[in-house]
């Protein structure tokens, strides 16, 4: 048994956690042989379109996502009574129940400083890890802390570090989703980040909205940035440089045929996100998501 002093050494080293429940060597060991890639694009919803940003047991999801069509979830997991393994098991058997699939996870954001900081910042993020083996998906989002605030992007730096041998270990992509005001808010951000880190499995969740609301080009993060995004969250902005005021698809200035063309030109594959960010959600949410399941539909491809 791990005591305090090797458990928090451990965490310090990156190396893997014992195995978590429900996870055998066999099926660890299996995990290492598969490579990070994903032959598919496809389409999900975030659990933050229907719940906001407060802590609701997923009940909103659960009872609004399967009238609206979509089969895979993104759960928000930002408190700690939603990464236990008994509410992941829950979660689990609540997909099953109502034929919803989970495909990653978001947890709460990177940053944390001094090194005692970033060892239970690691600690966390292994925690999410675990989960998505538990959950049976493979990948994590998390954005930073805020600008000129806490360990900053060195501090992104040094955790993502850590968690890279361990994310090849447990085939789980790690991803930095870009926030307005935040570490992780342009693409100098990504360059010092990518610079410091060669895995396939740290990457960049882009997030339309973010992007679009600091006024940095999307585009051009494609032609840089293209092998390492990960994942893509989809929101339109009612105004480019004017701060995160996200709008439903369609009311925004973001040009989704043209920014999805260019994305998928350059090979992406993984999930495209729909995730309509209030913190409270605004009606009507199942037509709005209906909408927007419609909207980009024709960029699947299985």
């Amino acid at each position: 048994m791990l005591n305090r002093r090797t458990f928090l050494q451990t965490l310090g080293a990156g190396a893997a956690l014992p195995f978590a429940p429900g996870l055998s060597a066999q099926s660890t060991a299996a995990s290492r042989a598969t490579t990070p890639e994903s032959p598919f694009v496809d389409l999900a919803v975030a659990t933050i379109c229907t719940d906001g940003f407060g802590n609701k047991g997923h009940e909103p999801a659960f009872r609004l996502i399967p009238q609206i069509g979509f089969r895979n979830v993104e759960f928000n997991v930002w408190y700690p009574d939603t990464i236990t393994p008994s509410y992941l098991a829950s979660i689990k058997s609540r997909c099953e129940a109502t034929g919803l699939r989970p495909i990653s996870l978001q947890g709460t954001g990177f940053g944390a400083e001094g090194r005692s900081g970033v060892i239970k910042d690691v600690g966390h993020k292994l925690s999410l890890m675990y989960g998505c083996r538990q959950l049976g998906c493979r990948r994590i989002k998390c954005t930073g802390a805020a600008r000129d605030s806490q360990g900053g992007l060195k501090a992104v730096i040094e955790v993502c570090r850590e968690l890279a041998p361990a994310a090849k270990e447990l085939n789980v992509l790690v991803t930095l989703e870009n926030h307005a005001k935040n570490v992780l808010e342009n693409i100098a951000d990504y360059e010092e980040i990518f610079a410091a880190i060669d895995s396939p499995y740290i990457g960049m969740c882009l997030d339309t909205g973010h992007f679009e609301g600091v006024a940095v080009d999307l585009h051009e993060v494609i032609e840089k940035f293209h092998s390492r995004i990960l994942h893509v969250d989809l929101k339109d902005c009612r105004k480019r440089g004017a701060g995160h005021d996200t709008v439903p698809f369609g009311e925004g200035v973001t040009d989704f045929k043209a920014f999805l063309d260019h994305l998928l030109s350059k090979n992406y594959r993984g999930y495209l996100i729909v995730e309509q960010a209030w913190a409270e959600p605004k009606e009507p949410i199942v037509e709005n998501l209906r909408k927007a399941r419609e909207l980009f539909q024709p960029y699947v491809k299985l």
